[in-house]
């Protein structure tokens, strides 16, 4: 129940989400009519529109897109048309006309059904609308439908967060209805209420349709409620252990391609402690785990551990074997890798997380499982305890947990939770892009940078195509910078020919010297030459905040996110 407490709060707060701003003009307007028969299908219209989109959303292909988007093209035109009938009284006598008529056989109930029916058409317009405004919370729910596929259990997460917003539109609603009678009393201002709602209303359209509603509005960060809600997911959605602690571990079935071993099967291995853990190669959280697992995998093999590493793919370039095949060979992994592309096993163990690790006694019963980085002398004290169990009470080692020390990426996190978050170039997860010229989906741009940066504030420049996952740069010159707080900058970046790309980083405008990471040098040069995680920026004393920049010197780079330590 948490998790639908979480999603009702996340819609909640979608009122003051910028994107949300331009469409309360038309919610308003409804204000001085009956709740019942006029504001209240207009919530039922736009909470059924949003749930019934945001589900084929999270299993439709790219047609979804664009009916969406066609269906955003007719509701501004609806909602053009209603302003226009506000600002001018002949027009809304004449709109109001097929309503009345269509109530014809019901006689004196005519009025009323004809309004009910255009608050419920108004409704879905907005609902048309208000659907692409997805807040963390919502790419929380999107993210877990699209993976977990079309049920019940997404569909109502989806309802949960349309109810949350219905009820805060509803109470908008009935304070606005208060204010604006109160300003009627007043002042004797009816007509000049009708036509300012109509001024906001077409004001509001052209707003949305220039695209300001999300470049515009989205440079306030007072209005933004991303930081609110990531704090509700931090404090609300921690993993828990499922109620029943002892359940027999799903088979590892399903993957599309072994490495290092042939195809493994759990009931194959009773008798045997086995590890199964969730990662991809681009994740600085599984990077970060890595030392851990091989010392692991090399102290305790011999006595009967299996680790399997299923890796499930966060980006389309982590499914191609070859990609994960050199990047196991680079990383030393020697265990088991199963190549998750279908997300077959991942489903299986309904996992949510990278990285996450299952640990599985000689019974095949999950016994632990933990999510994210940490907790390391917890988990090697759980391994040396089954062990111990399988192996009829023999102690397992020497009883010593491992040393270990990564290097690169590899290396520890700072632990400071303050650093910067995780920032996507796609635009199906974009956020904090402060380039004053309009994002144009899946089509070249010319962006530039501002002369000053918020902090978790990044812009392009040059000339990029965004698209879903990825920045590509379609210029020979072109930069990206961000305002970042933290110790450790890292950047997964590829070559869209496959041939190597040059590029120079600068921090605070200055070359990084001793604070370059270790895929550059002292002088911030380096070279892409794979598609992968790529450590830029390690600060040799205390966390700060900087201003980074890369500045690429040939066309094709590719820059897909934005990860901190």
């Amino acid at each position: 129940m948490l998790i639908f407490l979480l999603a009702y709060l996340g819609g909640m707060l979608t009122i003051f989400s910028p994107c949300v701003l331009p469409v309360l003009p038309f919610i308003f307007a409804r204000s001085g009519q009956s709740f019942r028969r006029s504001s209240l299908p207009v919530l039922i219209g736009m909470a059924a529109t949003f749930t019934v989109l945001a589900s084929l959303a999270a299993v439709g292909g790219a047609w979804l897109v664009a009916l969406n988007q066609y269906g955003r093209y007719a509701a501004l035109a609806l909602l053009l048309v209603l302003g226009l009938a506000l600002l001018f009284p002949a027009l809304s006598e004449r709109m109001m006309r097929p309503f009345v008529a269509l109530g014809g056989r019901l006689q004196a109930r005519a009025d009323q059904q004809a309004s009910i029916q255009g608050s419920l058409l108004l409704g879905v317009a907005v609902g048309f609308l208000w659907a692409p405004c997805a807040g963390p919370i919502l790419g929380l729910v999107l993210a877990g439908a699209a993976l977990q596929g079309a049920n019940l259990h997404s569909a109502f997460l989806l309802l949960a967060f349309a109810a949350g917003a219905a009820t805060s539109l509803g109470l908008a609603l009935l304070a606005g209805g208060r204010v604006f009678a109160m300003m009627k009393r007043g002042l004797g201002a009816e007509e000049w209420l009708r036509r300012g709602l109509g001024v906001l209303v077409v004001a509001g359209v052209i707003v949305i349709a220039l695209g300001w509603d999300t470049r515009f509005l989205a440079q306030f960060t007072f209005l933004s409620t991303a930081n609110t809600e990531q704090k509700l997911i931090a404090n609300l959605a921690q993993p828990a252990k499922p109620k029943q602690a002892l359940r027999i571990a799903p088979e590892v079935q399903g993957a599309t391609q072994w490495l290092n071993s042939p195809p493994l099967q759990l009931s194959e291995l009773r008798g045997k402690v086995v590890m199964v853990d969730f990662w991809t190669y681009s994740c600085i959280n599984c990077l970060r785990t890595l030392p851990y697992l091989k010392a692991w995998d090399e102290k305790y093999r011999a006595q009967g551990l299996v680790i399997i590493g299923v890796h499930a793919p966060e980006f389309a370039f982590e499914k191609d074997e070859r990609n994960v095949r050199k990047a196991v060979a680079e990383l030393g992994i020697k265990y088991p890798v199963a190549m998750d592309n279908d997300f077959a096993i991942w489903n299986a163990y309904q996992n949510e997380y990278w990285p996450a690790h299952y640990l599985i006694d000689a019974q095949g019963r999950v016994r632990e499982q933990h999510f994210g980085e940490g907790k390391y002398a917890e988990t090697e004290q759980a391994i040396m305890g089954l062990l111990q169990e399988a192996n009829g009470g023999k102690a397992a080692g020497d009883g010593a947990l491992v040393a270990v020390q990564g290097e690169g990426a590899t290396a520890a996190s700072s632990g400071d939770y303050g650093r910067s978050p995780e920032t996507y170039l796609g635009y199906a997860k974009l956020a904090h892009l402060v380039s004053p010229e309009a994002l144009k989906s899946d089509a070249v741009q010319h962006y530039s940078t501002p002369q000053t940066l918020k902090r978790n504030d990044w812009a392009l420049e040059g000339d990029w195509l965004v698209a879903e996952q990825v920045a590509v740069l379609h210029g020979k010159r072109g930069a990206i910078s961000y305002r970042f707080y933290g110790r450790d900058l890292h950047l997964v970046l590829g070559t869209q020919s496959g041939q190597p790309l040059r590029y120079k980083v600068t921090l605070d405008g200055k070359a990084p010297a001793d604070a370059h990471g270790s895929d550059i040098d002292a002088q911030g040069r380096g070279m892409i030459t794979e598609q992968r995680l790529y450590q830029l920026i390690r600060l040799p004393g205390e966390l700060g905040e900087h201003v980074f920049r890369i500045e690429f010197f040939d066309s094709g780079a590719e820059g897909y996110a934005f990860t901190f330590g």
